[in-house]
Parts: C-alpha cells; structure tokens; sequence
C-alpha cells in the first residue's frame, strides 16, 4: 500500500507491507515500511494497543518490525518527511494467518529464579519437533550480569542445551536471563511459535570439587579457596558388561543433578533382583544423596564403609562419604556445581546426565543450528 499524491513529487511516498485489509499475513514476514523521496520519522505497530519492536535502517528510508504472532490484528502508522519539510502519514489494519499448529515451550531447567551452580546448562524442551532449527535457534536468546562465552546444541528435534564453553564456567554471583522470542516464529509447516517466554534464574557461589579415586579423597572449593576435604570410597570395579566396568565411577566433569534424601538404591539398573543376594542383589536407603549422573551415580553418606573411606574403593560405583560430610555437602550444593572426578580407567559419556562439558567445545558449537559462538554479555 502507498501513499502520496502524484502530482506533488515533494511529498514522500510511504509503503507498508503488508497492506491494509490483508487477511492472510505471514507471520515470520513481520511489517516493513519504506519511504521514498524523504525518511521516516515514525512508526508504530501495536498489538491491542501494544507496541511491537522493530528496527529502523541507518538510511531512515526502512524499517522492520519482528515476527508477528498468528491469527491476530495490528494497526500501522508511519510518518515520512521529505527534504523540503513535506511529510506523509500513513495507516494500515491487518491480520496474520492463524497457525494450524503451535510451537511451545513445555520445559525449561533451571527453575524460575532459581540458584543454581556454575556449570548450569540451560535446556528447552518444546511441546512438538521443531523443523526449522536455525528459525528457532535465532529467537534464544542468553543474557548474563557478567559476560560469558556459549553455544547451543540440539540433543534431539524438540530439545536444545545451552552451555559455557569448556573450562570457563559462568561467574558466579550474577543473574542469566533466557528470553525466547517465539511469538510468530515458523518452526515447520504452518507451524508457529504463538508466544515468547522468559526465564531468569541465578549463579550462585561457585563450588568446584575434585575426586580422585586413586588417592580416594575429596576437595570442595567455594570461590575458589578450600573449604572442606574429606576420604571417600569410589567404585571397585569388576562388573564388565559389554566391555564397560559398570562398577566403576566414571572420570569427567560431572553436574550436580539433584538431591535426595534418602534415595533408594537398588540393583535393577543392572537387571538383577534386589532380593536375590547370590547374584549380587541390593536395595539400600540412602541419606544425603546428591546425583552426578544419570547412571546411578551420587554422592552420599555410608556409614557402613567407613572403615574404607580413604583407603579402599569398595561401591558400586558411588562416592560413599562419612556421614557428617555426604551431609554437608548435600546442604552446600546448588544443582549445576561441577564435580570433577580423577583417577578411573571408565570414562564418562557427554550424554550420561549433564554431562556436557565431556564434548569439545568445537563439537558442541557445530551442534547447534547456527554453528556458532553466542556472548552473553
């Protein structure tokens, strides 16, 4: 649609796209306006009388709004003036095309103001696949206090992991903010983001601690100074199933995942009934158990192996702790405190748990749609 009378070449003429009346607006298009003959002084796109953002070119001559949301009305008013002061002002009403399909987010960790440790991932799960990956990609967006390097990386078609680059994590004592600008995204064939989503949560102390299963001991740093060491009993090996030691703790940098008390361990993760005790059956009820990985892995109190704690590696593949420590530590961490593991011939796979940063950072970065670095700053 434009405007501006022919006769008088001094006054600017405005285009707006889509135009008046238009029914079936893409979405993923947004509202451009041009100016010609002068520049653009003002534009509006309201929704329900509330303003959408958009960008103005450095000429003054465009300027494009975001992605709409589906099967809804906007209103346009743009102001042009020329170079001899003349100025155009132009109206439009128009609707988008209504989704057949919606694109949400189902879930994001961490939680809503969450504290959370230095290594925390950010992960978003959506409701549905999403097709067009690099669309959805480009709508995240991490901010934090203090500037970080990251990358996403889609672990399937509906979820996508955020994480710092290998050996920087976040700062600690700052706010993150996730803010997905979804609304009006098309995320695969007449399927559409319909809203956007904010989450923002908080880095708390950073807390780094070190196990080694050779010297069988455990050291835990708050902001980088020592704050508690105590001896632990790792994994002792001697269960192989399909060439893997499932007796032994993995070697890598593992995640605090979350904790319970008491968590109910058993033997059917290694498909062997907890009463059948020849067979090496068990069903124990643990205290202060704080999860390291999705493959049964905690740290946690024993009281019963005491005797080998800092001296012998007697688990199945847990860090049993002394009673006063497994307690300690279970009240001192945050989900997403790296705790980093030595000394084991098993190694930990990227995939078991949050175990993210076990990819190099290059693979990480290559799996995101994008293929690229983000700076949170």
């Amino acid at each position: 649609m434009t405007v501006g009378e022919k006769g008088d070449a001094s006054v600017p003429q405005v285009t707006i796209n889509p135009g008046n009346g238009n029914t079936k607006a893409k979405p993923e298009d947004g509202v451009v306006v041009t100016a010609a003959g002068g520049t653009l002084e003002q534009v509006t796109v309201t929704l329900k009388g509330k303003p959408v953002t958009g960008e103005m070119g450095a000429d003054k001559t465009t300027w494009k709004s975001r992605t709409l949301r589906p099967g809804t009305k906007y209103q346009v008013t743009a102001v042009a003036k020329s170079p001899q002061g003349k100025s155009a002002t132009v109206n439009a009403t128009f609707a988008t095309l209504k989704a057949a399909n919606q694109l949400e987010i189902a879930d994001v960790t961490p939680s809503k103001n969450e504290k959370v440790g230095v290594g925390m991932p950010i992960q978003v799960v959506f409701n549905r696949a999403v097709g067009d990956k690099k669309a959805v990609e480009k709508a995240l967006e991490v901010k934090s206090t203090k500037p970080a390097t990251g990358a996403w990386y889609w672990m399937n078609d509906t979820t996508v992991v955020f994480r710092t680059k290998n050996g920087d994590y976040w700062q600690p004592n700052q706010r993150v903010s996730l803010r997905a600008n979804l609304a009006g995204v098309k995320s695969g064939k007449r399927t559409y983001g319909m809203a956007d989503f904010t989450r923002t949560f908080r880095i708390g102390d950073s807390h780094i601690t070190r196990i080694s299963t050779k010297t069988k001991k455990a050291v835990v740093k708050r902001n980088g100074k020592t704050v508690r060491s105590w001896p632990i009993s790792a994994g002792r090996g001697g269960r192989v199933v399909n060439g893997v030691d499932t007796f032994l703790t993995t070697s890598g940098v593992h995640l605090t995942m979350g904790k319970e008390n008491p968590a109910i361990m058993t033997s059917e993760w290694m498909g062997v009934d907890p009463k059948d005790k020849k067979n090496g059956g068990y069903k124990e009820v643990i205290p202060f158990a704080v999860r390291i990985s999705n493959s049964g892995e905690y740290v946690h109190s024993m009281a019963g192996t005491v005797w080998a704690q800092g001296r012998q590696n007697v688990s199945h593949g847990c860090v049993n702790s002394p009673p006063k420590d497994a307690q300690w530590f279970y009240n001192f961490s945050y989900r997403g405190d790296p705790v980093i593991i030595t000394g084991s011939k098993r190694g930990l796979d990227w995939s078991n748990g949050w175990s993210y940063y076990e990819m190099s950072w290059s693979r990480w970065v290559k799996g995101g749609a994008l293929d690229r670095t983000v700076s949170t700053g």
